[in-house]
């Protein structure tokens, strides 16, 4: 009997420190949410004095708050993936990895779906293993598969026209009405003007449905690469072709048509250009 209760008190133990566990990671997360939330305050505002972001300032500001809110996006990744490393034992990952799964991309999934962890059998994390399995069709070390479209003109065009044609390729997945793609375009932009006359094409290949929407936001974004949809927004070719379940996303491809790297973002990519093109 007092084994019994022994067992039992030490279960008990284990599950109050779990969920003090839980309360000390959740009051981290919460805190980069309310910081998150500020910077997308401030840029409502700033867009309510400037709705088309015409003022040169209003630019730069813009290219602010996209950095700050990338940080925080990146430090809520980092959290995450310190979680399942400090709790392998126990339970507590499960609604972290569950909630954010789609923003820690193939790194990240593969990192903390570690089945040797005592979580990695959870029901709630069915979805994320279905998310990292599917990743396969973008895996680096695979060739890239051709995809045609047409472009903004209306023309046919394939991305063998650029992919493995001794540059690097970024195959880049976005569309005008997503959010998180417009706050990511400028790090594209920015890598594209870096290391363009270096070795390095963005295509971009849009889940857009309407050419009107299509056409203005690459405008808006300085977004001067080639460009193709074929307007069917989540029904895209590309979308099932590389399985993207979530934009923005990305493929970068070798010179030689390889997939070297997937879901690059911010200063990971510009990182990895440096690397490749010093």
């Amino acid at each position: 009997m007092k084994q019994l209760l022994l067992i039992a008190l030490t279960a008990m133990a284990a599950l109050n420190a779990q969920a003090q566990n839980e309360e000390t990671y959740q009051a981290e997360m919460e805190q980069l949410d309310l910081q998150g939330q500020s910077i997308i305050d401030q840029y409502r505002h700033l867009m309510e004095s400037d709705p088309k972001g015409e003022q040169p300032t209003t630019r730069a500001r813009i290219v602010e708050l996209s950095d700050a809110l990338d940080s925080i996006s990146d430090a809520q990744i980092r959290l995450v993936r310190r979680i399942a490393r400090e709790n392998k034992h126990n339970l507590t990952p499960v609604p972290f990895i569950r909630d954010a799964m789609y923003e820690l991309g193939y790194e990240g999934l593969s990192e903390v779906l570690d089945p040797q962890a005592a979580y990695y059998t959870s029901p709630e994390l069915a979805k994320a293993k279905a998310l990292l399995a599917s990743f396969d069709k973008r895996k680096p070390g695979t060739p890239f598969h051709e995809l045609t479209m047409h472009d903004l003109a209306g023309q046919p065009v394939s991305l063998s026209q650029w992919a493995g044609r001794g540059q690097y390729v970024l195959i880049d997945f976005w569309a005008s009405w997503c959010g998180p793609c417009r706050r990511e375009m400028p790090n594209v932009v920015a890598c594209y003007e870096k290391y363009h006359s270096k070795g390095l094409e963005v295509v971009g290949v849009s889940f857009d449905q309407k050419q009107e929407a299509w056409l203005k936001a690459v405008q808006d974004m300085g977004m001067r690469w080639p460009q193709m949809s074929d307007l069917k927004g989540w029904q895209s070719e590309g979308a099932k072709l590389y399985n993207v379940k979530a934009i923005p996303a990305n493929v970068l491809v070798d010179q030689q048509g390889k997939i070297i790297a997937k879901d690059l973002r911010g200063e990971d990519l510009l990182q990895k250009m440096a690397e490749l093109l010093k």
